[in-house]
């Protein structure tokens, strides 16, 4: 398939782009560069050996993004692009709900004036809100999300499923996942967040290298086995490997729209990452506990049977595997990409 990732130049879009590659797709990449750097294109052509037509447009420009399906032919679309950060969704609403979800409807739109009938939708766990039961199972209902940044993934959901529902032949699928984290193995490519990350691996790994002095680990006295938060971390390119799986899948349902959840089925706690980035380093971390931080969760994972069942996929890389990628990664690029 000719296959158009939208963000294909951020941190999940560039390892996916890498793996369509090596399944035998063709890709086109559409990215404005508001959360990644023109570098990574540059890498991901020196990994594939092949050339990868780019797009540097906003999608939100409908103008824009109608004359790039006029222009080029694409079987499916694999659509990342979005703002991504909860807390500056929670300082800047509007811009995320303008961003996000006018750019959704801008390439829907023109996927169906020029035909393209098969989208995989990269959601997020954070659909199921703070009430789910544990482990989350795709069919659960209502969705709901506790940030305008998740929000806008239920928003985006429900959007694309009512489209899909209208009986034009378009056909959706819904990946939710939970925390991406590794790299390539290569050390070509990774996670490289803007300012102070949000997520604990990179910031782990920025410790790691000198770039912050210490982790903070936000409350020891949760009902969990070590009393840290477990959440269900899945290795970059295992989560590649799902998305490409997904749209080999889409074009082929009966119902116009299905949802995935991709995981690796348990938890690990913010002490168990430490510990094995430690490993990985070799050798101890500065960290310090701190007050919980307001609406954390104790614990949550996927049930990741579905995917398994229908996609034939499941996640096969290791805690040890995350740690020891993402250090190769951070260790060779320090400052993360050059700005050019």
């Amino acid at each position: 398939m000719r296959v158009l990732v939208s963000g294909g130049a951020g941190y999940i879009g560039s390892h996916t782009v890498l793996k369509l590659v090596e399944a035998g797709h063709d890709v086109v990449v559409v990215d404005d560069f508001a959360n990644s750097k023109p570098t990574v294109m540059n890498r991901l052509e020196g990994l594939t050996g092949q050339h990868i037509p780019l797009h540097a447009i906003d999608l939100t420009d409908r103008d824009k993004t109608e004359h790039l399906f006029a222009e080029e032919r694409f079987d499916a679309v694999i659509h990342f692009a979005g703002f991504k950060a909860v807390g500056e969704s929670v300082a800047k609403p509007l811009e995320y709900y303008e961003n996000n979800l006018d750019s959704t409807i801008s390439l829907v739109r023109a996927m169906r004036w020029h035909g393209v009938g098969t989208l995989v939708f990269s959601s997020s766990a954070t659909v199921y809100g703070d009430h789910a039961p544990v482990p989350y199972q795709e069919d659960y209902t209502p969705l709901e999300a506790a940030s305008p940044y998740g929000r806008t993934k239920v928003m985006n959901e429900h959007i694309l499923s009512d489209v899909a529902r209208a009986g034009d032949g378009m056909r959706v699928g819904l990946l939710r996942y939970f925390n991406p984290v590794g790299a390539h193995p290569s050390g070509r490519i990774g996670e490289d967040p803007q300012g102070i990350p949000n997520n604990l691996m990179p910031f782990i790994a920025q410790v790691a290298v000198g770039r912050r002095d210490r982790l903070v680990v936000f409350g020891d006295d949760y009902p969990t086995a070590d009393g840290t938060c477990e959440r269900d971390y899945i290795h970059v390119d295992d989560l590649a490997a799902g998305h490409v799986a997904a749209v080999e899948k889409v074009a082929t349902l009966e119902e116009p729209v299905r949802a995935w959840n991709l995981g690796t089925g348990e938890g690990t706690s913010v002490l168990q990452m430490l510990h094995a980035f430690e490993k990985a380093v070799g050798h101890e971390l500065p960290h310090e506990i701190g007050p919980r931080r307001p609406g954390d969760l104790p614990a949550y994972w996927a049930d990741p049977t579905r995917a398994h069942a229908e996609l034939g996929w499941r996640a096969e890389k290791t805690i040890e595997d995350m740690c020891a990628d993402t250090w190769r990664w951070q260790s060779e690029n320090p400052q993360g990409y050059p700005d050019a």
